[in-house]
C-alpha cells in the first residue's frame, strides 16, 4: 500500500495548522500591543520579526507613504543593510519603481522573483544586488477605505517565487501593519485632539442630556471652579440665569430640536461675578447611547464688551458731564423723525430747548478753565435733577445744553419747566473759593411746527436762544418768524461787516459836549456810523455783531486812528478839544487783547506821520461790565493809560450792575449819567433824588460828571441846579459829520 500521498497530505495539514496557530499568535501579539497603545515603531518592529520568524530566510521591511502620497519613507527593516535603507528612504513611487514603489503606486501586490532582470529594477538594481538581495515581494498596506498607507516587503538572497502560503503570509503582514498604522494614527489624533481640547484658550464642556459633564477642559474648570467646585453636573439654567430669558428660551428650543446655537449671553461665575460670554453650542449624537450630547464652547468677552461700552460712551457721551453728546443727540432726533407714522401722515412731535450759560467766558477767564469745567458738571447735575425722566439731555458745545421734550407740551408746561430749571441754576454754589450763581439764555423750537429736519430744528432753537440773549439773557424765547427774519438780517450784516473797513464804509460822527452855563463846546464824543449801500446801519444792530465776531477789535483801532487824526488836525488850526472815544469790553477781554490795546498807542504815532500823541485830549469811555471783571491786568492797563495823560470815563452809569466799590477801586476819572435817568426827571422827585445821589457820590469820589441825553429845558434846568459841569444831548447838538463839526468849532472860536 502506497502511503506517500497520505504522508504528504499529513505534512501539508500539519504545516497549515502550524501556520494558523502562528498566525493567531501574531494577531494576538500585535492586538495586545495595539491595546497597550505602544508606539508605532515598536509595533511594526515586532511585526517584522514575527514574519521573519515564520519564514526563515526572509528579511522584511515596512515603508510608509508620505503625507503627500508621492514618496516612501523608512519605517522598520531591522535586518536590511543600513546603506540600503538610507538609499530608498524618500524614493518617489511609480509604476516601474522597484517592488515597493510600484505596489504603492498601483495599489496592487508586486512580485519580483529576479531583481537583476526585472524591468521595475532596471534603474535601481545596483543597490539591492550589492546588499545580496535578489528577490523582493511587496504588498501595499491599505486602510479600511482602501487608501494606501505604505508597503510590506519580503526580501530574499536567492531568486525566489512565492508559494501560496508565502502570499498568504505577506497579505497577513500587510493587514496587521494596516491595523497597527491606523490604530496608531487614530490614537495620535485622539491624543492630539485631547491636547488641543485641553489647550483651548476658550472654555469647552461636553454634557449629556441630563447635564452630566462628560468632558471639560481646564479653562472651563477654571471658569466655573468657584460656582461648581465638584464638576459632575453643569447647571446650564443657573449659569445663564442673568441672561435675557427670551434668548435663553430660544437657545433651548434649538437644542431640543437637535440644532446648534450661537450668540451672546450673560454667564454666572459667582453670585457677584456676572460675565459677558460668546456661546456656541453644538449637538452631537452619541452612537453608543443613541442620545444627544452637547458641546458648549464658552468665551469670556467681558473685556471686549467693556471696551465696546467705553468706545460707545466716548462716541456718544460727553466725557466731562456724562450727558449725551451732539452725535447722539442728532442720531436720536433723526430716529424720532424717521419713526413718523407715514400711513396717516401724523408726525411724532417734540420740543427742543437749547440752553446757553450766560457770561460763561467770564467764568473761564476769572476762575480758570478747570473751575469752568467744574461749573459745567454742576450745571449738568442740576439740570438732570429738574427734568422729567423721559427728557433727553445733551451737552453739544462748551456751555450749550439741549433738552428734547417728547410730545406736544403746552406753552404753560414748557414755561413752567424752564422756570424750574432757572430756579435750580439760581442756587449758589462755590467754585474756586467763589460764590457762583448762573443764568441761562434759552431758545425753544417745536417739531414739526417750526422745522421738519434735525439741522433746521436745532438752527431754529439756536436763533431763539440768541434772541433770548438780545432780550437781556436769563429768559426763554420761543422760535417765531420774526426771529428767523432777524437771524437772516444778522447773517447778512455780518457778511457785509467783514468787508466794511476795506470798503471805507465807516465814518465818524461827533456830538459836542457843552458847558450848560455858557453853552461853550468843551468836548465831543466820537460816534461810529456805518453807511452800507447808501443807508445808515444802526449801531444798535452792528456793534453787537462786531463784538460777537471779534471784528470790534479792528474796528475799534480804526475809530481811534480816525479820532486821533481829527484831534491833530484841530490842533493845527488852534481848535483842539478833548474827544471821548468808546471802547468795547471785548477789546479788554483777554490779556493778549489788553497788550494789543497798549501796543496800539505805542505804534500809532508812526501811522500818523510821527506826531506826538496828545494823550491829554483823549477820554476812553468804558462800561460798568468791564469794571466787574476785576482783573488786575485791566486795572494796570487803565492806570498806565491815565499815567500817559488819558482820562477814563464810565459810560451809561447806573444802567448796569453799579457798585460803589467798583468806582472806589477802579482807575476812573468821570461818570456819564445815562440818558434814561435824565429823561425821567419830569416824572417826579424820586427820579430827581436818584440823580442827586449819583452826583453827590461822584463828587465824593472826586469824579467829574457828564449828563447825557439832555433834550428839554426842564432837564437842562435841573442839571444846572446840580452844578453838573458838562452836558451832552439833542437840546444842544445832534451827532454830526466831521466837516460840520469842524465848521461849528471854527464858528465858536469867533464867538468866544
Amino acid at each position: 500500500m502506497d502511503k506517500g500521498p497520505n504522508i504528504n497530505k499529513f505534512i501539508e495539514d500539519t504545516e497549515q495548522l502550524d501556520f494558523r496557530e502562528s498566525s493567531i499568535e501574531r494577531y494576538s501579539t500585535i492586538l495586545d500591543m495595539v491595546l497597550q497603545g505602544l508606539p508605532l515603531g515598536e509595533m511594526l518592529h515586532a511585526l517584522v520579526l514575527l514574519i521573519e520568524a515564520q519564514k526563515i530566510g526572509t528579511r522584511a521591511s515596512v515603508l510608509l507613504l508620505s503625507d503627500d502620497g508621492k514618496r516612501l519613507l523608512s519605517g522598520v527593516a531591522p535586518n536590511l543593510p543600513e546603506e540600503y535603507n538610507n538609499a530608498i528612504n524618500g524614493v518617489e513611487i511609480g509604476a516601474n519603481v522597484g517592488s515597493c514603489g510600484a505596489a504603492a503606486f498601483t495599489c496592487e501586490r508586486v512580485i519580483v522573483e529576479d531583481i537583476e532582470n526585472h524591468p521595475n529594477w532596471k534603474d535601481y538594481k545596483a543597490l539591492p544586488l550589492k546588499a545580496g538581495l535578489k528577490a523582493c515581494w511587496s504588498e501595499p498596506i491599505k486602510d479600511s477605505n482602501q487608501k494606501v498607507l505604505g508597503t510590506f516587503a519580503m526580501y530574499y538572497d536567492t531568486i525566489k517565487s512565492p508559494s501560496a502560503q508565502d502570499l498568504h503570509l505577506i497579505q497577513e503582514a500587510a493587514r496587521l501593519a494596516s491595523l497597527v498604522i491606523e490604530r496608531s494614527r487614530g490614537m495620535h489624533i485622539q491624543r492630539l485632539s485631547s491636547k488641543i481640547f485641553n489647550s483651548l484658550p476658550i472654555a469647552l464642556v461636553i454634557i449629556s442630556q441630563d447635564n452630566s459633564v462628560l468632558s471639560a477642559n481646564p479653562i472651563f474648570k477654571s471658569l466655573t471652579s468657584t460656582y461648581y467646585p465638584n464638576l459632575k453636573l453643569f447647571d446650564v439654567h443657573r449659569f445663564l440665569s442673568h441672561s435675557q430669558q427670551s434668548v435663553v428660551t430660544e437657545l433651548f428650543e434649538h437644542l431640543n430640536r437637535g440644532h446648534g446655537w450661537q450668540g451672546e449671553l450673560k454667564g454666572l461665575r459667582t453670585d457677584n461675578d456676572i460675565i459677558d460670554i460668546a456661546l456656541t453650542v453644538t449637538v452631537i449624537r452619541d452612537s453608543f447611547t443613541q442620545q444627544n450630547c452637547f458641546a458648549w464652547l464658552i468665551t469670556d468677552i467681558s473685556a471686549r464688551k467693556n471696551a465696546e461700552k467705553m468706545i460707545n460712551f466716548q462716541s456718544n457721551y460727553d466725557q466731562l458731564t456724562g450727558l449725551s453728546n451732539r452725535k447722539f443727540l442728532f442720531e436720536s432726533l433723526q430716529a424720532m423723525i424717521d419713526s413718523d407714522d407715514n400711513e396717516n401722515g401724523s408726525k411724532q412731535e417734540f420740543s427742543l430747548m437749547l440752553m446757553d450759560i450766560d457770561h460763561f467766558k467770564q467764568i473761564n477767564d476769572t476762575l480758570g478753565h478747570d473751575n469752568g469745567d467744574l461749573v459745567l458738571k454742576y450745571v449738568a447735575q442740576r439740570l438732570l435733577s429738574a427734568i422729567p425722566e423721559n427728557v433727553l439731555i445733551a451737552r453739544i458745545a462748551a456751555d450749550e445744553f439741549v433738552l428734547v421734550l417728547p410730545g406736544n407740551m403746552c406753552t404753560e408746561s414748557l414755561i413752567s419747566l424752564f422756570n424750574n430749571l432757572k430756579d435750580e441754576l439760581k442756587k449758589l454754589f462755590i467754585v474756586g473759593g467763589q460764590d457762583v450763581m448762573l443764568s441761562m439764555s434759552t431758545g425753544l423750537a417745536r417739531y414739526p411746527h417750526d422745522a421738519d429736519n434735525v439741522e433746521q430744528i436745532l438752527n431754529c432753537a439756536t436763533q431763539a436762544m440768541y434772541s433770548a440773549k438780545s432780550r437781556g439773557r436769563n429768559c426763554l424765547q420761543f422760535f417765531n418768524q420774526q426771529i428767523q427774519k432777524d437771524a437772516e438780517r444778522h447773517a447778512e450784516l455780518y457778511l457785509h461787516l467783514k468787508s466794511a473797513l476795506s470798503q471805507n464804509e465807516f465814518e465818524l460822527y461827533y456830538q459836542p459836549i457843552v458847558n450848560p452855563c455858557s453853552g461853550q463846546i468843551i468836548k465831543a464824543e466820537v460816534l461810529l456810523r456805518w453807511i452800507h449801500n447808501g443807508q445808515f446801519i444802526s449801531p444798535d444792530e452792528f456793534i453787537p455783531i462786531a463784538e460777537e465776531s471779534g471784528l470790534i477789535v479792528q474796528i475799534g483801532e480804526w475809530v481811534r486812528t480816525e479820532a486821533l487824526t481829527s484831534i491833530l488836525a484841530l490842533q493845527k488850526i488852534g481848535h483842539a478839544i478833548p474827544f471821548s472815544i468808546n471802547v468795547s469790553t471785548i477789546e479788554f477781554w483777554t490779556t493778549e487783547l489788553q497788550e494789543r490795546f497798549l501796543t496800539y498807542f505805542d505804534n500809532i504815532s508812526q501811522t500818523l506821520g510821527g506826531s506826538e500823541i496828545p494823550y491829554q485830549l483823549i477820554t476812553l469811555e468804558i462800561t460798568e461790565s468791564l469794571m466787574m471783571k476785576q482783573q488786575s491786568s485791566i486795572s494796570q492797563l487803565l492806570t498806565e493809560l491815565r499815567h500817559r495823560g488819558m482820562q477814563i470815563s464810565v459810560d451809561d452809569f447806573g444802567t448796569g450792575y453799579s457798585s460803589l466799590s467798583y468806582l472806589a477801586n477802579f482807575p476812573v476819572d468821570q461818570v456819564k449819567i445815562d440818558k434814561s435817568f435824565i429823561q425821567k426827571i419830569s416824572l417826579g422827585s424820586r427820579h430827581e433824588a436818584l440823580i442827586e445821589a449819583i452826583v453827590s457820590m461822584s463828587r465824593s469820589l472826586d469824579l467829574s460828571i457828564v449828563a447825557e441825553g439832555v433834550e428839554t429845558e426842564v432837564e437842562l434846568d435841573f442839571i444846572k441846579k446840580q452844578n453838573i459841569e458838562a452836558v451832552q444831548g439833542y437840546y444842544y447838538y445832534k451827532p454830526m459829520p466831521k466837516n460840520d463839526f469842524f465848521e461849528l468849532l471854527a464858528k465858536q472860536s469867533r464867538i468866544f
